[in-house]
This record gives structure tokens, sequence and C-alpha cells, in this order.
């Protein structure tokens, strides 16, 4: 039914200054607009919804993601625009912070303002 439906994606934030500066400034996402529900953005093709919400507890998951082709590269820009990436101590990481899953996918992960966990993969 819904095969042939965009897909629209969603993060909450209840310091919406701060998540417009980092998802367009940041993460150089495209704004497409802010109003009194939402900041939207177009996250190459796909469109982000940034939802505005009075109180946000960030979920202990990732919640947003990307799949990149080089992850150490995109860990090395995220880092020099201020973005370190998150440690876990049951994971094994590489210096940059990347797991290399039994799969073979490389993963890095990192937090937005509000606290919700976002990701970086490079899929074998």
């Amino acid at each position: 039914m819904l095969n042939n439906s965009n897909v629209v994606a969603f993060v909450a934030t209840s310091k919406p200054e701060s998540a417009k500066s980092f998802y367009e400034q940041t993460l150089s996402l495209r704004l497409v607009s802010d109003d009194a529900f939402a900041i939207v953005f177009d996250a190459n093709g796909v469109m982000l919804r940034v939802q505005k919400v009075q109180e946000h507890t960030p979920p202990p998951y990732t919640v947003l993601g990307w799949d990149v082709a080089d992850i150490h590269e995109s860990v090395k820009e995220l880092s020099g625009r201020g973005i370190s990436c998150e440690r876990y101590e049951w994971l094994e990481q590489d210096e940059s912070g990347v797991w290399s899953a039994p799969s073979g996918a490389k993963i890095a992960w990192f937090k937005d303002p509000d606290g919700n966990t976002l990701s970086l993969t490079q899929f074998p």
C-alpha cells in the first residue's frame, strides 16, 4: 500500500532554536519551513520534521541515521563542526568512535541538542 509513498522522518525538540541551528548549520540540511509545530528540513529528498514539543525525554535508542560512503571521513567532518561520537563501554569502538558490527557495517553515534541519538552507518 505505501510502497509508492515517500517516507517522512520525525524527531522531537524542546529546544527549537538550538535544533534549527544544529540541523541546518551543523548538519547542513536545507531548511524548508519553520512554524509553531515543526521545523522542516529536506534531508536529501526525505522530509525531516523536527517537532516542537513542550517537554522531551530522549529515547535510549537511535532515532535517526544516515547511510554514508566513508564513515571515517564523515566522523572527521562532524568532529570539525564540534560534534563528538558517543562512546559505549559494551562496544569495541576504534579511536574515532566507530564500531564494526558483525555484518561488516561500521557505525558511529552522536547526539543532537535535545539528546536524541543519531547515527552514521557505512554498509559493507
